[in-house]
């Protein structure tokens, strides 16, 4: 009885070779079907990081025009001038932010070291990454006059 004993408890210890294959076939046959779903993030990370920057572009213009409408200090009429926003000097053209560094993207909180910026007018900030930069970016076009608001744009039709 003692080798009935010592055979049945040897066989409770582990696997067979067949569960242990059973196993990783059907873990490589989940793998088949999930991967391609997960395949391809970045695409949609980028995607979601221009629409966070134009969404914080469109608030900081609104925020930097608000601010210039409540202070008396600020002409929204003035082709050039200034808002203090938390401390920090936004640069505003005809109440708007600046298409500059010093304007809307300071005032966004936007800078180079999550973004590709390009400088000029428009101002664009393009994901880093992008498979066609250029069709991955959110644009800002200042205000041309005192009754025109400033132009923004996104493209995101290859990120």
């Amino acid at each position: 009885m003692n080798a009935m004993t010592a055979i049945a408890s040897r066989k409770d210890k582990g696997f067979t070779l067949i569960e242990l294959v059973m196993v990783i076939v059907i873990l490589g046959i989940l793998a088949a079907f999930a991967l391609p779903r997960f395949a391809d993030l970045g695409g949609d990370a980028r995607v979601s990081t221009v629409q966070g920057a134009a969404g914080a572009i469109r608030s900081a213009n609104s925020i930097v025009r608000s601010a210039c409408l409540a202070r008396q200090a600020c002409d929204p009429a003035a082709a050039t001038g200034t808002v203090q926003l938390d401390g920090v000097s936004v640069d505003t053209v005809f109440g708007y932010p600046a298409a500059t560094q010093a304007g809307i993207l300071d005032a966004a909180q936007i800078n180079a070291d999550d973004y590709t910026v390009v400088a000029g007018n428009p101002i664009i900030v393009r994901a880093n990454g992008a498979a066609t930069p250029a069709n991955c970016q959110v644009s800002f076009t200042a205000a041309a006059d005192a009754d025109t608001a400033p132009v923004i744009t996104v493209d995101v039709t290859d990120c």
